[in-house]
């Protein structure tokens, strides 16, 4: 069935195209009684104006976009983003604002989206997502003049566009500091992308908890964030001469596959090995034992973002957002060595 076209209406109503686009527009030129026939068989018809003829009109697109460098798998695996996701709607839904989401390849690909969704009149503005250190994104979105937000960085590394930030430091080393008082003395950090932006900040946490901690050996690797490469680098941790008692992954999904590797390599989990997960899930608690997990509310942390750029669309100039920190919740994967 095609889309209903003022054509259409014009036809059903019996007035010509001119008029009907007079009515829809609420410009003067029909009378009220052509008007209201034509709002009514416009409803009919399921009528809806285009986003092309909208951009031209320079009307709202009542859409906000995200693009993701990641593969489409990641949506399904990954925890995090789907609750992200999630808050953005709670917050967009209320305001009948669409969230437009695609994939990209890299951050060139995110850059031509932008420009493409911008130039069409298909987003009002946007949400950007894991600021890389170098971000080539955020003066591109500057020079445009399109309305943006920044989830993650890190104070500063935005630019001129506000961000909603969430502390990536101090989670850190109250984990260090907690597996330090069980006893644990040698510490792997499976880490994300080097890139990112808050990778290099808990990667520079991490460091400085063991130093102030005195602790002798404490090695991060970096991973894509996917189960396989944690599980890669987790046998490759607990391979090495002096394996580390105490492992902190970046991610849920990479904690518990290296749970697996454990378990494989006959190590009992928490007597030999102790296992953190950053960002709390359904799935940490689920496996066996349960994993101590840092937990933030990242639904939350979306709908802040989105709340700040439907602010950004009605004029309004806000500083940067700092969300609640996040919080260390402990369960049967830590504890003392046997």
């Amino acid at each position: 069935m095609k889309r209903p076209t003022i054509a259409d209406i014009a036809r059903r109503v019996g007035v010509s195209q001119g008029a009907v686009s007079y009515a829809l527009n609420g410009r003067p030129g029909v009378s009220d009684a052509t008007r209201a026939r034509v709002m009514k068989v416009a409803e009919e018809l399921g009528w809806r104006p285009s986003a092309a003829a909208r951009a031209l009109t320079g009307a709202s697109a009542n859409a906000v976009g995200l693009v993701l460098s990641r593969p489409p798998s990641v949506l399904g695996a990954e925890p995090f983003f789907m609750e992200l996701f999630s808050g953005i709607e709670m917050a967009l839904k209320p305001h009948s604002y669409a969230l437009m989401l695609q994939m990209a390849d890299d951050q060139d690909a995110e850059i031509e989206v932008f420009r493409r969704w911008w130039a069409e009149g298909r987003i009002d503005g946007a949400i950007l997502v894991e600021v890389h250190v170098s971000d080539r994104r955020l003066p591109v979105l500057e020079a445009l003049g399109m309305p943006a937000v920044v989830i993650g960085g890190s104070p500063g590394c935005t630019g001129s566009l506000p961000s909603v930030l969430s502390d990536e430091s101090a989670p850190v080393h109250e984990t260090v500091e907690y597996l330090a008082a069980l006893g644990h003395r040698r510490f792997g950090h499976v880490a994300g992308l080097p890139h990112l932006v808050h990778t290099r900040v808990r990667e520079e946490a991490f460091a400085e908890a063991c130093a102030r901690l005195g602790l002798p050996e404490c090695v991060t690797l970096h991973t894509d964030y996917t189960g396989e490469d944690g599980r890669r680098a987790t046998r490759r941790l607990l391979s090495s001469p002096s394996r580390p008692t105490a492992i902190i992954y970046d991610n849920d999904i990479m904690a518990v596959a290296g749970l697996s590797v454990a378990q494989e390599m006959r190590l009992r989990v928490p007597d030999d090995l102790s296992l953190v997960a950053w960002d709390d899930s359904q799935l940490a608690q689920v496996v066996r034992p349960a994993l101590t997990a840092v937990r933030r509310d990242v639904p939350a942390l979306g709908a802040a973002a989105a709340r700040h750029l439907l602010a950004l669309l009605h004029g309004e100039v806000l500083p940067d957002v700092e969300t609640e920190p996040a919080r260390l919740t402990t369960r049967g994967s830590t504890g003392p060595l046997a």
